[in-house]
This record gives structure tokens, C-alpha cells and sequence, in this order.
């Protein structure tokens, strides 16, 4: 990353990088006219890999690591999060299959209640349980409107999304507590893509390439690798809190994408249940900032 993005503060760089994110995401969506799921994730990683690839080379630094088996678990939960939410996106309203990804704040508290009760944890506070039951209401709102479109089971493969996403930021979590740097597990997790993405296309073809796909391609595979870089900063020199806040800016953006180029229309009780789940998300990260020292880089919107 340049000096001048170094210098900047936390703030602007979760700014930049959720504006980023959803700018991708509009470049999935118009991209899903042109290939499958599998196609996207594959250029997205490949794009990715290679230039993790270089700037590693060019600082001198090394992919080699000690916890191969725990990249391998990152990146197959990352790379099924990733597919899951790209479809989402190719299927449901901008806006909803972005909000249904950032569920995964209230799915990581979810976990923490099941942690606690499966090791016979005397209390499990009230609060975190207000969050997920919170963030459950949030779906039921988002998801009722698209019962009558038939988009129930894409609102149901976003949801899982999220759930996928927030088990791999818990295995990014555990991967920094060992010592990998930020550039290694984002290089694994983008070379999975590219497998994962060949598998796909093994099986189901391949889509001859136009200008507007490739162009599309490039721009989904550039957008998200330089959001990412601008995220994984930003995490690491500002407050968790704070930059999960701005995060959500992703989804006021990718509502007026939305609008403007797609003609999405949301109802006021999906608009009610991205508040509920933006609400819940910002509280559950709250109560982990407050009971960990370190927090988990929550909702990149790329496990």
C-alpha cells in the first residue's frame, strides 16, 4: 500500500474501502448476466492471488507457513461464504443480499451463546441473547417481502452467507493469534477462490469472454482486492468499533446503488429489518470489543 494511504486515518480508510466493496458488488451483479458464480469467484481469487503474489515478492516477504491445515479450513468456509453471498447478489435487491452478509456479527454471537452453554457456562448474558434474537427479527422483516417474489430461497442461501462468513473471521482470528500476517491468510484465501473456481468450472463450463465481462471480471477482482488492503488497515490502526460502524456504510451505499442502476424496491418493513440488523451487528460488536482485547476484523464482506 502507498505511504499516502498509510497516512491516512482509520475512519477514511473504512470509508474508501466499504464504498469499494459495494462498488464490487454492483460489478457482481451485472457480471452474473454474463457468467456463473463459480467464474466470478475464480477471477476475483485469481486477481487477488496474483497481486498479493507481487507486492509480497516486492517487500521481500514469504508465503510459507506453519498451520497449512487451518488456511485450508479458513479458506474452504471463506471461499463457500463468498460463492453463497456473489449468488445471493446476482439474485436478490442490492441492498438485501449486502445486509443478509452482515449477519454475521449476530451469527458470531450466536456462536459465543452455544460456546457457552456447551461448556456448561453458568450464565450467558442476556444481552448478547437480545442481539441474535434482534438480528432474527431483522431477517424475518427483510425476508417476508420476498416470499410473494419467489426469492425466498436466495434470501436463504444470503442468510447462510453470513453464517459461513462469521465462522472464518473466527478462523482469521485464531490464524493472527499464531502469528500469520494479513497478506498470508487473504493470499490462501484468494488462491482458494481460484481453485474453488476451476472445480466449479470443470464441471459447468466455461462462458466465452466479451469486453463488458472481461472488463466486469477485472473490476470485481481489482475493487475487492484494494478494499480488503484498505480494510485490513484500517483494522489495525483504528478502533474496532468505530470502523464496524462505518462498515455499514456498505449497505446505505449499495441501497442507492441499488436504485439508481438496478430499480430495486424496498419496502418499508425491509428497510425496518436492515436497522434491526445493523443495530444488533453494531451491538454484538460492542460486547466483543468490550470482553476481548482482540476482535475479530468482523463483516470485510469477503470472508
Amino acid at each position: 500500500m502507498s505511504r499516502d494511504n498509510r497516512a491516512m486515518p482509520a475512519s477514511l480508510l473504512m470509508v474508501l474501502s466499504t464504498f469499494l466493496f459495494a462498488t464490487m458488488a454492483v460489478c457482481v451483479k451485472l457480471a452474473a448476466s454474463h457468467y456463473d458464480t463459480g467464474e466470478i469467484v475464480f477471477y476475483r481469487g485469481l486477481t487477488g492471488a496474483l497481486t498479493l503474489g507481487l507486492l509480497t515478492w516486492w517487500r521481500g516477504g514469504s508465503m510459507r507457513t506453519s498451520v497449512p491445515s487451518m488456511h485450508f479450513w479458513r479458506g474452504l468456509s471463506g471461499v463457500c461464504s463468498l460463492s453463497l453471498w456473489f449468488y445471493a447478489i446476482g439474485n436478490l435487491p442490492l441492498a438485501t443480499a449486502m445486509t443478509l452478509n452482515y449477519m454475521s456479527s449476530v451469527w458470531m454471537s450466536l456462536f459465543l451463546i452455544g460456546g457457552a452453554a456447551m461448556l456448561g457456562s453458568a450464565r450467558v448474558d442476556g444481552r448478547l441473547v437480545a442481539t441474535v434474537l434482534a438480528g432474527f427479527v431483522g431477517v424475518a422483516l427483510i425476508l417476508r417481502p420476498t416470499i410473494a417474489e419467489n426469492q425466498l430461497w436466495h434470501g436463504l442461501i444470503g442468510l447462510l452467507s453470513g453464517m459461513l462468513a462469521a465462522t472464518a473471521y473466527l478462523q482469521v482470528s485464531v490464524l493472527g493469534r499464531a502469528g500469520e500476517p494479513d497478506y498470508r491468510i487473504v493470499f490462501y484465501f484468494s488462491a482458494g477462490g481460484v481453485i474453488a473456481g476451476a472445480v466449479s468450472m470443470a464441471f459447468n463450463g466455461m462462458h466465452a469472454h466479451t469486453l463488458t465481462g472481461a472488463v466486469l471480471l477485472l473490476a470485481v477482482g481489482v475493487l475487492a482486492t484494494l478494499a480488503q488492503l484498505l480494510m485490513t488497515r484500517a483494522y489495525s490502526i483504528g478502533k474496532p468499533l468505530i470502523n464496524a460502524s462505518l462498515q455499514y456504510l456498505g449497505i446505505a451505499y449499495s441501497f442507492g446503488y441499488g436504485i439508481l442502476l438496478f430499480n430495486d424496491h424496498l419496502t418499508l418493513m425491509g428497510l425496518i429489518g436492515m436497522v434491526f440488523i445493523v443495530g444488533a451487528g453494531l451491538a454484538a460488536t460492542l460486547l466483543r470489543t468490550q470482553t476481548a482485547p482482540a476482535t475479530v476484523h468482523t463483516s470485510t464482506n469477503e470472508a
